[in-house]
């Protein structure tokens, strides 16, 4: 799997490992860390391995289900950005097909199963009437957001069907150890082809260190995110590492992208420049983070890790011993929406709302699955 996963694999490797594997448990663990694409891919260049044919129908059914998956969300994405353009809010896609075509050159090239896009959080009232006007259900109602509740993102779905949208502002991107400027990135942003209608997107140097950010907070389980990584820096050849290493920096997430590059170079076989490389590998930390990381990712996204594994993780993400410990602190006592009491959603009532946050944590992950 993770010879598929990079996009130049030893065809000859690739052949023999073919020859040796478990193809049930290849296509589930290729579905559970999002990468069955790439392993289509690959497996129709290679003729020498003795494919089974029920294989080759199971995923051709799951890349073809990916496929048309991916177009609808496509057309979606396409529909949301003309209806907030006409109500003069400006957003940008995160990740989805965005991501997809900036680092494989194919808006269908990665899997996704819902489009995120960017406002600024003084848009969020109008961007929730738009999406209910464009007929989406909100999960979060407007007169919760005028309590001034923060949710892990503003969810739309559009009803009988399995669309969803995900609108995030500067405040729902709290993963971020320091504050988003959200005005640098409609600056920075850059503007994607889709069949001649213009996507703006973050610009490669912010995607690569938000998609860092993004497998981080949820501690790079799934494969693919360190894929979209390594395709990143193959792809982008004119990334701009003095600009990622500033935003990295005014962010606070230096460990995060050098943990995100570590795990492209050791599994990937990514290629960066010199300079880029001994910064990453200098980082103990970071190193110290991927050998944890290593540990769990073979388990895909169903990976058990227990509570405090999860604090640790959080808290090393982040150089020194304060600053590891605000970072997990911030994260612990910033309640969601799973966190908010069953009839107070309007009500402004946040040191509740934090409470209930820490037994509910407490709760889901208090058994660590090493212990």
């Amino acid at each position: 799997m993770l010879a598929c996963a990079s996009t130049q694999p030893d065809p000859t490797r690739l052949e023999a490992l073919l020859n040796r594997c478990d193809w049930a448990n290849l296509l589930r663990l290729a579905e559970a860390h999002g990468v069955v694409v790439p392993l289509a891919a690959r497996i129709r260049e290679v003729s020498g391995a003795p494919v089974p044919a029920l294989f080759r129908e199971q995923l051709l059914d799951m890349q073809r289900a990916q496929l048309l998956s991916g177009l609808a969300l496509t057309a979606e994405m396409i529909r949301v950005l003309e209806q907030f353009a006409a109500a003069g809010i400006q957003a940008l896609v995160l990740k989805g097909p965005a991501l997809s075509l900036q680092a494989y050159g194919e808006a269908t090239a990665r899997q996704y199963g819902d489009i995120d896009v960017l406002v600024r959080h003084a848009d969020i009232l109008r961007a929730t009437q738009s999406m209910t006007e464009l007929g989406f259900d909100a999960h979060v109602a407007p007169e919760i957001v005028a309590a001034g509740k923060i949710p892990g993102e503003y969810f739309f779905s559009r009803p009988n069907t399995k669309v969803i949208i995900e609108v995030h502002t500067e405040r729902t991107l709290r993963y971020f150890p320091n504050q988003l400027n959200v005005e640098e990135l409609f600056a920075h942003s850059v503007a994607l082809d889709f069949d001649g209608r213009k996507v703006p997107t973050l610009s490669a140097e912010d995607a690569l260190v938000a998609m860092c950010t993004h497998g981080a907070k949820h501690f790079w389980e799934r494969l693919m995110w360190i894929a979209d990584v390594r395709a990143m820096v193959a792809r982008q050849r004119i990334l701009n590492w003095d600009v990622v290493g500033t935003i990295a920096q005014k962010l606070g997430v230096q460990r995060i992208v050098h943990t995100g590059l570590l795990l492209a170079l050791d599994l990937l076989d990514a290629q960066l420049p010199a300079p880029v490389e001994t910064r990453a590998r200098a980082d103990m930390g970071a190193a110290a983070l991927v050998g944890r990381i290593k540990t769990w990712l073979p388990q895909g996204d169903g990976a058990t890790i227990g509570l405090f594994r999860r604090a640790l993780f959080r808290a090393q993400m982040r150089p020194g011993f304060w600053a590891g410990l605000g970072y997990v602190a911030r994260l612990s006592l910033s309640p969601t929406e799973d966190d908010w009491r069953e009839g107070h959603e309007h009500k402004r009532s946040r040191y509740r709302d934090a409470v209930r946050r820490l037994f509910r944590l407490a709760g889901k992950y208090g058994r660590d699955a090493d212990r």
